[in-house]
């Protein structure tokens, strides 16, 4: 594990001097191949995502300002239906990085997504890149210090600028730019960069790299950090670390990404050096934009001159959004899309929605997530028994195959902060390809791990922790924790269980054991029978979680018992191609411990309440609208 840096927080980093000349700087993060504002799993308009909207704001804003930066802060080649098609069946540039050509980026840096296709595709797809990709923490071999690295792309890059100020006169401005990722990287996508990529953690990489960009000449220094803002002390390996990153000397700005949150933004928690209404991490403005184009980020700078060295006077950071929510709840958008970006991308478009609406089945039943944080969900289980199934198959004729099989899913489309749209719901009738893609948006592989009866207990009291405890007899107290990802609330099939609210979770949002007497999960059983804590299960789940992703009981690479190079989506594919296995929902595998007189209230979409009684009748009362669009409701325990 490589060291933790030490950093002395810098404060003060406006100088009294007076302005000599601005500078602009333009951001977008997480853009995930949303070009086009079309919702491909809904199949129609969508207002809230796409670089084509992003790119009008784009043009205003360089319109303002007589000098002016375009930066992209990573995961902008893999994410949607389009930039899965594009991957797989387009010929010719990726669509992506022609537009990213067109707008004029002048630097970008990698995500963890960049490489959810393989190392080899985003190689390929770099190389028609006119602008600079970077990483300083992604290498293909490690040295002694992060400045002997080898690393897969340019650590860092210098970009020159000339400035006019009010008085006419011209000045020459280099501006540094790092790029670094989260050192986690090369354990979510283990299955392709295993022996050919290696990380090095954020802040050791900046340590090094950010003093030689300033001995290259930079006068200003950017950091392009797609990490979280995070905590602002530093641990060794943090994955979300921009806030601790601006605490290095030397960093002038910071773009963050990566957790698709907002900044500035008053709903953002404040805390020590963590200013999210002006906008500043440690005093320097800092600004994350959201994802798929919902925002464009934008520091304006005050450049001032003393000793011959250019020095930040003042800043302003702020966010653009494309849309708006009405008092109502409805999202509309506030800016229109750039014809010549929806011309680059028009042939990847129609090509998406035709495979989209391939017909591939029927089902019986509408699917959907509405209630999938608070119950059962049929949706959810659906994937899982797919797992299952593919891995009995494989597995016959093995050591493992006499031993019983479970199977792990999670909702990745239930609310969150992708907000009210942010459901899955495919109506009764005809299956088509989209849905496929709706229930498993991401490239993950199918994979399956040696577990214990005890570490199963675990991994749901792990999932289970995204709720609060609940007192008895509480009245409408918030059940789910919000900083809880929807992807890591695993339940498990076919396995019955209780959850036991009065007890207090276990572990963190990151997966550190914080309650370890804690004990949520009741009667675990396997159909009927108690669960041994001894005994040996196969786990049926996917690459991402088997690499050890999400802090779950169990589950790492030495335990893995199948790894397939089969995506879980084609697998789901396959399984809802046959009639058989679309019957009649199962009974719920599991429920929350009776707590008499005790309600919570969650949010979800305002469509789930046509739902409500089918799948909770008598305990569901629907409230109120809230600010965000989301229906609350009340659940009695």
């Amino acid at each position: 594990m490589p060291p933790v840096v030490d950093i002395s927080p810098q404060d003060a980093v406006f100088v009294d001097r007076p302005v000599v000349a601005r500078l602009r700087i333009l951001a977008t993060t997480d853009l995930h191949v949303h070009v086009v504002p079309w919702d491909y799993l809904g199949d129609r308009p969508s207002p809230t995502v796409g670089l084509a909207r992003t790119a009008s704001l784009i043009a205003k804003a360089r319109a303002e300002v007589a000098c002016c930066l375009l930066l992209d802060n990573g995961d902008f080649l893999q994410g949607s239906p389009l930039g899965e098609v594009s991957a797989l069946a387009l010929p010719g540039p990726h669509p992506m990085i022609a537009v990213m050509n067109a707008l004029g980026y002048d630097a970008a840096t990698l995500g963890n997504h960049e490489f959810s296709h393989g190392l080899g595709f985003l190689m390929r797809q770099l190389r028609d890149a006119v602008f600079p990709v970077i990483s300083a923490n992604i290498a293909v071999q490690l040295g002694p210090t992060p400045l002997d690295d080898r690393t897969l792309l340019p650590p860092r890059t210098i970009l020159a600028r000339r400035l006019t100020d009010s008085q006419g006169g011209d000045h020459d401005l280099r501006i540094g730019v790092i790029g670094l990722a989260p050192p986690q990287t090369t354990q979510w996508e283990r299955e392709h960069l295993q022996g050919e990529v290696v990380a090095r953690d954020i802040l050791e990489a900046a340590a090094a790299h950010v003093p030689q960009l300033r001995a290259d000449g930079a006068d200003i220094v950017i950091a392009l950090s797609h990490s979280g803002i995070g905590q602002t002390e530093p641990y060794a390996g943090m994955e979300n670390a921009t806030a601790a990153l601006a605490a290095l000397s030397g960093i002038d700005i910071l773009i963050a990404g990566h957790t698709h949150q907002t900044f500035p933004d008053a709903d953002f928690p404040p805390a020590p050096a963590v200013d999210p209404i002006r906008g500043s991490l440690f005093g320097k403005p800092a600004v994350m934009p959201g994802f798929h184009g919902s925002h464009l980020g934008v520091i304006d700078l005050g450049l001032a001159r003393h000793n011959d060295q250019w020095l930040v006077a003042d800043s302003h950071a702020e966010l653009r959004p494309i849309a708006r929510r009405s008092d109502l709840g409805a999202m509309t958008a506030v800016t229109d899309s750039a014809r010549e970006i929806l011309a680059i991308a028009d042939k990847a478009h129609r090509a998406t929605r035709r495979r989209a609406r391939r017909l591939i089945g029927q089902t019986a039943a509408p699917l959907h997530s509405y209630f999938a944080m608070v119950a059962a969900c049929p949706a959810v289980r659906l994937v899982a028994q797919a797992q299952a199934a593919h891995v009995a198959r494989a597995l016959q004729g093995t050591g493992y195959a006499s031993l019983p099989l479970v199977s792990a899913a999670a909702p990745f489309r239930a609310g969150g902060r992708g907000g009210p749209e942010n459901y899955t719901h495919i109506s009764r009738g005809p299956l088509v390809m989209r849905n496929v893609f709706d229930l498993c948006p991401h490239p993950n592989t199918i994979a399956a791990l040696l577990v214990t009866g005890a570490e199963l207990q675990l991994w749901l009291d792990r999932s289970f922790s995204q709720f609060r405890q609940i007192p008895p007899g509480a009245q409408d107290i918030p059940l789910v924790d919000p900083n809880f990802p929807s992807f890591n609330f695993d339940t498990l099939e076919p396995l019955t269980w209780e959850v036991d609210l009065t007890e207090p979770p276990r572990f963190g949002a990151q997966g550190a054991e914080i309650n370890p007497a804690s004990r949520r999960i009741r009667d675990l059983a396997l159909r009927g029978i108690p669960v041994d804590p001894a005994a040996r299960f196969v786990l049926a789940t996917n690459s991402y979680r088997a690499s050890g992703s999400g802090g779950f009981a169990g589950a790492a690479p030495e335990r893995i018992v199948l790894s397939e190079p089969v995506l879980t989506r084609d697998i789901l594919l396959g399984h809802l191609a046959l009639p058989e296995n679309l019957g009649p929902a199962r009974p719920a595998n599991w429920r929350f411990r009776a707590q008499p007189g005790t309600s919570v209230t969650f949010d979800s979409a305002p469509a789930a309440e046509i739902f409500a009684a089918d799948l909770l009748p008598q305990l569901l009362d629907p409230l109120e609208i809230t600010g965000t669009g989301f229906r609350r409701f009340r659940l009695h325990l």
